[in-house]
């Protein structure tokens, strides 16, 4: 990134067969702006050569917006590295990105704006932090993004953890968070790399509802999940230490032993209905029926604690029935999963190796407790979101 800053802020809105979308992103944008930063932005359009001449219609709308410029970009092509060119060309204290299809609401800029005034390094606006959401996306699209970001914290939990979307393209950060710094992403997910890579210390998020597309084309393809997960696998092999290591993140210890303590009562739970449902002197009914009950048994009893004790701070800002709901649809999602690997275990263990049927349930038990607690940490209550 170039050291010499002229302006506070610099935006790069990358195109491809945008030409229905420039003019109405740029006049919201420019007007937007004007009021906030007079005369210290600019707008950057990054052009990938487009079939429909989004460059030349943008370049046409730089004598009526003076804080507009454009590149035509005819050798790279990609959202990423259109962002980086962008970058190394801009002017700003504050570099960002939107997307150009009206997708992204620039109202929101302003409140990332505040955020990076009030000390952020990194301001993410997020479909999943509070306020946040998608206008009108398909059960399958909202699987393949959650799905997605659990992925993230699976294969990189130390910088995908630290925001609640990390497939979000629209953000800000300062330059001097990543200036000096080798920004080398694969595919469409430049903040994966601005987070593995930057020196970032604060971030903030700000909550956006995702709108869907007026004109043109939607870009999202199966191609862009591969070139994701691909990123993660990249970052992870080549940054084992050094950056991640250096990440300041602080280990919520309280949730941790409060969730732990929950966790606990939750074992007790499980156990005794395990007996009452299996038992041969009770209900002798099967053995994978009754642990599947006994299980959700448990996550009841140990969402309710955590709701009010272990995340009740977060909770307290998130009120009402249908709130409460989401969480508890989140949480059992999660678990889910846990109990899946957990059934599968007790078969194994109690049938395979002769196990007892309540030893195996404990030692079963204790191998998905890390990823229930890890996932739940980012995803159920989104701490992400606060600071201890």
């Amino acid at each position: 990134m170039q050291p010499q800053s002229r302006v506070k802020f610099s935006l790069i809105i990358p195109t491809y067969n945008e030409g229905k979308n420039i003019g109405a992103i740029v006049n919201q944008l420019s007007t937007l702006l004007d009021a906030a930063l007079p005369e210290d932005y600019e707008l950057l359009v990054v052009d990938d050569d487009s079939p429909d001449r989004t460059w030349e219609l943008a370049q046409a709308l730089m004598s009526d917006y003076p804080q507009l410029r454009v590149m035509r970009r005819q050798q790279e092509r990609g959202l990423s590295t259109a962002v980086i060119r962008g970058w190394q060309r801009a002017q700003g204290q504050v570099l960002g990105v939107i997307d150009g299809d009206l997708q992204h609401p620039p109202e929101v800029l302003l409140n990332l704006l505040s955020a990076i005034d009030q000390g952020a390094d990194l301001a993410v606006a997020s479909r999943n932090a509070e306020g946040g959401g998608v206008s009108d996306w398909s059960p399958t699209r909202r699987f393949l993004s959650r799905g997605a970001q659990m992925l993230g914290l699976i294969v990189l939990p130390r910088v995908v953890g630290r925001v609640s979307d990390p497939m979000s393209g629209y953000f800000m950060v300062r330059r001097s968070a990543i200036g000096g710094c080798t920004l080398d992403p694969l595919g469409y997910k430049i903040l994966l790399e601005v987070l593995g890579r930057g020196n970032i210390a604060e971030v903030a998020e700000v909550g956006y509802v995702f709108q869907e597309r007026k004109e043109g084309e939607s870009k999202v393809t199966w191609k862009q999940y591969v070139e994701y997960l691909m990123h993660l696998v990249k970052l992870r092999i080549s940054s084992p230490s050094g950056r991640l290591k250096r990440l300041k993140q602080k280990l919520p210890f309280r949730r941790f032993m409060r969730f732990g303590l929950v966790g606990v009562s939750g074992v007790f739970v499980d156990m005794a209905m395990f007996y009452l449902l299996s038992d041969p002197s009770t209900l002798a009914w099967g053995l994978t029926r009754s642990k599947i009950l006994a299980s959700e048994v448990a996550i009841v009893n140990n969402f309710l604690w955590n709701d009010r004790w272990t995340f009740g701070d977060i909770s307290s800002r998130q009120r009402g029935k249908r709130q409460r709901l989401r969480r508890f649809i989140k949480f059992n999602l999660v678990c889910l999963a846990g109990l899946i690997l957990n059934v599968l275990l007790l078969n194994f263990l109690f049938n395979v190796l002769g196990i007892n049927r309540y030893i195996a349930n404990l030692i079963a038990i204790a191998l998905v407790t890390l990823w229930n607690f890890w996932l739940n940490l980012k995803l159920s209550w989104r701490v992400t979101d606060t600071q201890e």
